[in-house]
C-alpha cells in the first residue's frame, strides 16, 4: 500500500486534502478514488485511508482506521557527519533513516570540500528534509529523523548538554562493534569525518569534550560508509533489525 508523509492533524474519521506533493504523486501513479492508501504524520502510528478524490494538483482522502506501530530503534542515534563531496549526504541521509538514525547533524569541519552558508545552507537544509521524508515513506518508519541546520565543529563539539559521543577515528584501540558489545543500549551521536577524516586537532578537541574515540576495525571505511557500517554494527550488537 503506498505510504504518504501528511503533516496534518489526523483521525479516523476526517476527511483530508492531501498536501500538494502527494496529491501529484497520487495523480501520477494513476490511483484511484477508492483505492487505500497508508498516511503518517510524524506523531506515531499509521493510518489507513481511502482516496476520495484524485486530480492533478488536489487529491482527497478518508481516515478509515489507525494502527499504532512504530519502527523506531529502542535507541536513539545521531549521525553528526561532516560535510562530504557531491550528493553523498543524501546518500548517507537516506540509507541512516532506513537503519533507523533518529537525528542528523551535518558539521563543517576543517578539512571538508563543502562549503554551505546563507541561502544555499537552507535550500541544501529543506532538501535534505525531502529526503528523510522520502526514505521514511519507503522504509515504514512513522517518525521523521531530526534535522538540525549546520555547524561549525568547534561550536557544536563545545556543546555539554548531550548524550554519549563517539569519534570514529583510525587511531583508536577500540572497534565500534567490540565497545558496543560490553555495554547496554543507549542514545549516542556517531561523529563521522569527511574524505581525508577529521584533523589531528579536531579528534583531539572531541575528546578533550569527552567524546570516546572508536575505530570501525583494520579498515578504513569511505565518508558515505562509516555511518552506515556504524549504524548496522550497533543494529546487530543492541537489536532493531
Amino acid at each position: 500500500m503506498p505510504r504518504f508523509y501528511c503533516p496534518q492533524p489526523l483521525a479516523i474519521g476526517l476527511i483530508i486534502d492531501l498536501p500538494e506533493a502527494v496529491a501529484h504523486h497520487v495523480h501520477v501513479v494513476r490511483l484511484a478514488p477508492g483505492e487505500a492508501i497508508t498516511v503518517f504524520n510524524g506523531e506515531g502510528g499509521e493510518y489507513t485511508a481511502v482516496l476520495q478524490t484524485v486530480e492533478k494538483r488536489r487529491a482527497s482522502a478518508e481516515i478509515k482506521a489507525h494502527t499504532a506501530r512504530d519502527a523506531e530503534l529502542p535507541y536513539a542515534v545521531t549521525v553528526a557527519q561532516a560535510l562530504p563531496e557531491a550528493s553523498k549526504m543524501d546518500w548517507i541521509i537516506e540509507k541512516a533513516v532506513e537503519l533507523g538514525a533518529a537525528a542528523f547533524q551535518p558539521l563543517a569541519a576543517r578539512r571538508c570540500v563543502v562549503k554551505l552558508s546563507g541561502d544555499r545552507a537552507e535550500k541544501k537544509f529543506a532538501h535534505w528534509q525531502g529526503v528523510i521524508v522520502s526514505a521514511s515513506e519507503q522504509s515504514g518508519r512513522n517518525r521523521l529523523a531530526q534535522l538540525a541546520p549546520v555547524d561549525e565543529f568547534k561550536d557544536w563539539i563545545a556543546q555539554q548538554d548531550m548524550h554519549r559521543r563517539v569519534i570514529l577515528t583510525p587511531r583508536a584501540s577500540q572497534s565500534l562493534a567490540d565497545w558496543a558489545r560490553h555495554q547496554p543500549p543507549q542514545a549516542l551521536t556517531i561523529m563521522i569525518g569527511p574524505e581525508g577524516g577529521f584533523s589531528d586537532d579536531e579528534e583531539n578537541l572531541a575528546v578533550a569534550q569527552g567524546a570516546l574515540p572508536l575505530s570501525m576495525g583494520p579498515r578504513i571505511l569511505r565518508t558515505e560508509t562509516a555511518a552506515l557500517a556504524a549504524l548496522a554494527a550497533l543494529n546487530a550488537s543492541w537489536g532493531g533489525m
